[in-house]
């Protein structure tokens, strides 16, 4: 089930279940999540349901509505986006792409890694007992084509050390559920990571991601629920 977490200053404040077609968001209390703010318009914005997908769409608000750092007019939402309106922030959580495969758990017990000799995907063991890599379908990024860079993670510590994962998917899922969970996006600017669950954000180069989505960067050092992991790019 997709829902919103609502939150200020890092602080959950509520949670939103996405059960019907059309959530409104705004200043007046008759909205379904009512923030009671002066830079909220009185109707701010909607979450609207589109067959599987949810998307967020302004209503000409006064301050605009933003999704991840970005002023938008309308979002098609992927896990981990986060929904500003002020200092306030809803991100968006989508526990059946967590899980991938209809949202079956034996599906995300699964790694899809690449071999890199091969270039064939092979389903294997889970990369270690603490961490689990799973890849989530997502609708494809049309201009996708203009970022020639392919981005991929390799193992650093634990018995599954020197495996790699070629993140080709629109959405990667990294981590273990119920304690750790974050996406890498694939965008036309590159790959950004975006805390999903757990008390404990990502760890790029020994610091804290926070709340917002990370760019990362060739040969960055990624640290999920105790497993270190290297990102690095190929040129194609």
């Amino acid at each position: 089930m997709a829902k919103l977490i609502f939150s200020l200053d890092n602080t959950i404040l509520n949670e939103f279940q996405l059960d019907k077609g059309r959530i409104s968001v705004g200043r007046r209390p008759t909205n379904d999540i009512h923030i009671d703010n002066l830079a909220v318009s009185g109707e701010h914005a909607v979450i609207l349901k589109k067959g599987d997908d949810f998307y967020v769409e302004d209503l000409s608000s006064t301050n605009g509505t933003h999704v991840n750092d970005k002023m938008v007019k309308s979002h098609l939402l992927q896990a981990g986006d986060l929904i500003e309106f002020g200092k306030y922030q809803l991100k968006y959580v989508n526990e059946d792409a967590l899980q991938g495969d209809g949202g079956s758990e034996a599906a995300f017990e699964k790694t899809i890694m690449i071999r890199p000799s091969a270039m064939k995907v092979t389903a294997s063991a889970p990369i270690a007992p603490e961490t689990q890599v799973a890849t989530a379908e997502t609708s494809t990024i049309a201009s996708d084509a203009t970022f020639i860079a392919v981005g991929r993670i390799q193992v650093l510590n634990g018995s599954s050390a020197g495996r790699e994962l070629v993140l080709n998917k629109a959405l990667t899922t990294l981590g273990k559920t119920g304690v750790q969970v974050a996406v890498i996006t694939k965008r036309p600017n590159g790959y950004f990571i975006t805390h999903v669950e757990g008390k404990v954000f990502p760890i790029i180069n020994g610091t804290s991601t926070g709340t917002q989505a990370f760019a990362l960067s060739d040969h960055d050092v990624v640290e999920l629920a105790g497993v270190k992991m290297e990102f690095y790019l190929d040129n194609v």
